[in-house]
């Protein structure tokens, strides 16, 4: 399949968005209108989904229970309403990493996250290298963003170890960065942007993140919020709504 100039376009800038300062800030969306709300905001240079958020908007759990045409469709619409380039949550290729990929570039996605689930190594780096192989199937600079989730659910003591053994594999076989949620350790953080390289480190911004210039001076290229920013705004809406049905205005 051939894709659009104007993708190529926004997959280059997508890329070179994590090699350049200012950090990549990216405040997770999960349909059009929170799409086109963080787009229009000044300094928003991209979108990415994301995919705790989006099953939640269709009344399922994360961790792959929605159906995978049901986040594509969900993607291509929100790739369709933003001029931005769109990188997309994928979860851990639901059960096919290449035609995931695929699917998810021939909905408009320049980039996506894609999952280890601290599966065996050697699966997990089969599921990178296919991944890289459908966006060149698809004649696209697909921005691969290989995620290990090594602090999230392998022992404390272990965490950096693995994450760098991850990693560093995931680069070897394709992979454009490194997201390692749950690092929230300055050092840490600076060893593995030691053994990655520059603009090779994603993080998921949490509670004891440090703020992004500090983590732009670490050497960090990207952070993004996940499920945090639907979880503010149905916060902000129950609120809204506890005063109005207290009677209030």
């Amino acid at each position: 399949m051939t894709t659009t100039p104007a993708q190529h376009e926004k997959a280059r800038k997508l890329r070179a968005l994590h090699l350049q300062p200012p950090i990549l800030v990216l405040v997770n969306a999960w349909d059009v209108a929170s799409a086109r709300a963080v787009a229009a905001v000044p300094g928003c240079r991209a979108v990415a989904t994301a995919s705790h958020s989006i099953a939640a908007a269709h009344g399922y759990d994360d961790g792959e229970h929605m159906p995978v045409e049901l986040m594509v469709t969900a993607i291509a619409r929100i790739a369709a309403a933003v001029d931005l380039p769109v990188t997309a949550d994928l979860e851990a290729g639901y059960g096919d990493a290449a035609g995931t990929v695929r699917a998810a570039i021939r909905a408009g996605a320049v980039g996506g996250n894609l999952e280890d689930a601290m599966a065996p190594l050697d699966h997990a780096v089969r599921a990178v290298e296919a991944a890289g192989a459908a966006s060149r199937a698809e004649n696209l600079p697909f921005v691969l963003n290989a995620r290990t989730d090594a602090y999230l659910a392998g022992p404390p003591e272990t965490a950096l170890t693995e994450s760098i053994e991850r990693g560093t594999a995931y680069l070897a076989a394709g992979a454009d960065c490194v997201f390692v949620p749950g690092c929230t350790d300055p050092d840490d953080i600076r060893e593995l942007v030691a053994a990655f390289g520059p603009g090779r480190l994603s993080l998921l911004g949490v509670p004891g993140t440090p703020e992004p210039a500090r983590l732009e001076a670490l050497g960090v290229a990207r952070v993004s919020y996940g499920p945090y920013p639907q979880r503010w705004a149905l916060d902000a809406m129950v609120r809204r709504a506890q005063t109005l049905l207290r009677g209030g205005r």
